[in-house]
């Protein structure tokens, strides 16, 4: 018999997130994306809208687990909403992309980000999400983020009590942003500056940091009702402060921790942003690096796409004269150029010129 093996990351020089962009994206037609079921009521009004992706197909996400997501799965999420004073409904769409999510799971998360673009009649701004990495737009939408490891149908509900296995959340943040991450069951994961839980089942244990904040406790003593009503308030709670009685709480570790993931890998020291432009005016494709520093609204030409990375998030903005070929391979260019840099999991956007959202207008110099 075979043991169980280790769910791999996502594997960015092995994706298919090329078709996100591609000549694929071309034959996604408004016809195809008004027959798909999960697109019935995309953008009619205003407000959060979440789907998950299950076996190629797009299925909605229950509204009480909106800002819940599981690192074995990929996600779609739209936010339709009015500026101030206008009619006109617009939108952004997320393909959040966890991080054993399968390449048949970002990849189809892509290509229906495209579709439900299509339909929504181009309107959209389309943005790259990645577990960890999620950019200040799409956080706030959600009054915390909480990412679980494994896939949705390994959540509580969907196991006996017995066969439970333990997991150690971490919550950490202000008010404006507070997240509910789990983490490997490690000792030297829990610190002084955070909140953390240890859920195992039908008992639950809150360990305070001497450091931590008042929204990190008000967070988890939320986090802690929700799991008790999904449970039927059946887990027994016990809270340890560190000042006090903590150590009593690492009293239910197991000798048998999780491994722990290293991204080191994509550590980056530098923050100095680049700009590239991507043309075809000689007649072939040419991806170029133009300057880099601070980048200025007028470093943009209106005939050819460029990719902005100031190291946050990576910007991709098409100029209105921009050729087909050049609108069509836009994003697939900035996705192998995040894949070899040292900070491929970061936000990626594409703004059209004349309709800049207001993080790519902030990220440009006055």
């Amino acid at each position: 018999m075979t043991g169980l093996v280790k769910a791999k990351k996502y594997d960015w020089k092995d994706s298919n997130m090329a078709l996100f962009g591609s000549e694929t994206e071309k034959n996604v037609k408004k016809e195809s994306a008004q027959t798909e079921p999960a697109w019935k009521n995309a953008g009619k009004e205003i407000g959060v809208q979440v789907w998950r992706i299950v076996k190629f197909k797009v299925q909605p996400w229950p509204k009480d687990d909106y800002g819940k997501f599981y690192e074995g799965d990929s996600y779609i999420v739209l936010n339709t909403y009015k500026e101030q004073d206008g009619d006109q409904l617009l939108y952004d769409i997320h393909f959040w992309i966890g991080r054993y999510s399968t390449q048949d799971e970002y990849g189809t998360a892509a290509y229906k980000t495209v579709e439900l673009d299509t339909l929504l009649n181009d309107v959209p701004v389309q943005h790259r999400e990645v577990q960890g990495h999620e950019s200040e737009l799409f956080k706030s939408y959600f009054k915390s983020i909480s990412i679980l490891k494994g896939g949705a149908d390994t959540g509580f509900r969907h196991v006996k009590p017995e066969e439970y296995k333990p997991r150690l959340l971490q919550i950490t943040g202000t008010k404006v942003s507070v997240t509910v991450t789990e983490v490997p069951m490690k000792r030297e994961r829990v610190t002084s500056n955070d909140v953390f839980i240890l859920d195992k089942g039908l008992e639950i244990f809150q360990w305070n940091g001497k450091s931590c904040n008042k929204d990190e406790k008000y967070k988890a003593v939320q986090v802690l009702q929700q799991i008790k009503s999904e449970r039927g308030g059946k887990p027994n709670v016990e809270t340890f402060d560190e000042d006090d009685n903590g150590a009593g709480f690492f009293d239910h570790f197991t000798d048998d921790d999780d491994d722990d993931d290293d991204d080191s890998e994509f550590e980056d020291d530098s923050k100095t942003p680049e700009l590239y432009r991507l043309s075809d005016a000689s007649g072939e494709m040419e991806f170029e690096k133009l300057k880099e520093g601070r980048i200025f609204k007028n470093d943009f030409n209106s005939k050819d796409v460029f990719i902005f990375d100031n190291k946050k998030e990576c910007f991709v903005w098409i100029g209105k004269g921009a050729s087909k070929a050049e609108k069509q391979n836009a994003l697939s260019y900035a996705h192998k150029f995040l894949q070899v840099s040292t900070h491929p999991l970061i936000p990626v956007t594409v703004v059209s010129e004349g309709q800049e959202n207001k993080s790519f207008r902030s990220a440009i110099a006055a």
